[in-house]
């Protein structure tokens, strides 16, 4: 589902990189650009967490209602993750990602007339746009990361490529946390109506505007420095499957095979139950038997939360060089479970950083479970990496189920959290069955 380096030829027709064995690519100053791509992505992505509830007070959702800026964004995953990996397997890597970032722009943009018009569908419509660019700059990253460098080192490098996806997710949320919700108005929108309240969403949906500008402009200036690289890379084929069934030709019948399929469902939960417990800190820690904090600190540990995983990245690609990867995701996942229960049967700060530690344990499991699930997949590991991007959307799912668990169990988050506990509890399971070679 994504292009690939031609292999039949050993010279690069413009004199731009060289080729090493096993069909990747000598060119590590792309690395770069790549390590660039995860960390925007994963800025972007960690921002939900942070606009959440700001759309929340502004517009009084519940929490299922607020969790549909998640559905929105990974839905994206399942729409977007096949016909954006044919794109990209048409205009190639370099030109791929660079039409993934400009649809990363237009989805900045829509956040203007959303604000203008205070109406909350065409925020969750600028969401799906944004995620749409995102879903094909991810389609990029993960192949080409691969291929520069040697193949025994795949998986070290991806697992330190998603640390620099980790540290967006860090850094995004403390300028948010700041930019958005530190402008939150005294008085509550609930105490509002008529004009005045829709003056009042007008006004404070300013920062989060401002704030996707910003990125917008970044964007803008990744997008020309990627496209100035255009042609950097060896020349590109691309595998074509057309006698194949449309079935085949789209990869599903993958999820024939009981360890793809069993990972890519991993790969579903884990995002997730990530996801979701992202979004949910700031209400957490809000909650009087937690820490009790306003909005605008609270959201200031949501970096705390992705900062975790960052760490845990940088470590675990060395303990995964050391330790067999399905013990590594088993103990990691069933740490998670631990930390929920703690988390949930107690209060104060241990409540509040049990939870946060989370992501610690997060940290190795995508890049641990994409590894595992596409293990010998051969010349079908491009198609293996399309359908782990539509798995993707599992952090549509999830968080709405664990935000509508919420409100029909009158707001009990402690209740909800169970689901992704859930979710961690399968993934151990996987982590059992995939620890010895495929």
């Amino acid at each position: 589902m994504a292009a690939m380096i031609d292999t039949t030829s050993s010279t690069d027709p413009d004199g731009n990189g060289e080729e090493v064995p096993g069909g990747h690519v000598d060119a590590p100053e792309l690395r770069y650009f790549v390590f660039a791509l995860f960390f925007i992505f994963g800025g972007i992505t960690s921002l939900n967490d942070v606009i959440i509830p700001k759309l929340k007070e502004l517009f009084t959702l519940s929490y299922t209602e607020a969790m549909l800026v998640q559905f929105c964004f990974f839905t994206a995953y399942a729409v977007i993750g096949i016909p954006g990996a044919m794109l990209v397997r048409k205009l190639g890597y370099m030109r791929g990602a660079v039409a993934g970032l400009v649809v990363m722009i237009v989805g900045c943009l829509a956040f203007i007339p959303a604000s203008q018009t205070a109406y909350y569908p065409l925020f969750l419509a600028a969401y799906f746009v944004l995620a749409a660019g995102v879903v094909i700059v991810q389609v990029v990253s993960n192949p080409l990361i691969s291929l520069l460098g040697p193949r025994k080192t795949t998986s070290s490098r991806l697992t330190f490529a998603q640390a620099f996806n980790s540290l967006g997710t860090t850094l995004f949320p403390m300028g948010g946390s700041i930019l958005i919700l530190g402008s939150l108005a005294h008085v509550s929108a609930s105490e509002l109506s008529g004009v005045a309240l829709d003056t009042y969403r007008r006004e404070e949906s300013r920062a989060i505007v401002h704030g996707y500008l910003g990125v917008a402009v970044a964007l803008a200036f990744v997008a020309l420095a990627v496209w100035l690289f255009r042609n950097r890379l060896p020349a590109e084929r691309h595998e074509t499957r057309g006698h194949h069934s449309l079935f085949e030709r789209l990869g599903l019948d993958l999820l024939r095979r009981m360890r793809f399929g069993y990972g890519a469902l991993c790969i579903f939960l884990y995002v997730g139950a990530e996801v979701t417990i992202g979004s949910l800190i700031v209400s957490y820690v809000m909650q009087d038997h937690v820490l009790a904090l306003p909005e605008a600190s609270a959201g200031k540990l949501i970096s705390v939360y992705w900062g975790g995983a960052m760490v845990g990245r940088f470590i675990g690609s060395a303990v995964l060089r050391m330790f067999s990867p399905g013990k590594v995701l088993t103990f990691n996942a069933l740490a998670a479970l631990v930390l929920i229960a703690v988390s949930t049967h107690s209060g104060g700060p241990v409540a509040a950083y049990s939870l946060l530690a989370v992501g610690l344990m997060n940290s190795v499991m995508f890049p641990t479970i994409f590894s595992l699930a596409c293990e010998k997949l051969g010349t079908r590991a491009a198609d293996g990496s399309g359908i782990i991007n539509v798995a993707i959307c599992g952090g549509a799912i999830i968080p709405v189920a664990t935000g509508a668990l919420a409100d029909a169990t009158g707001g009990n988050l402690s209740i909800a959290l169970a689901l992704p506990a859930l979710c961690y509890a399968v993934i151990a399971g996987f982590g059992l069955y995939a620890r010895k070679p495929a």
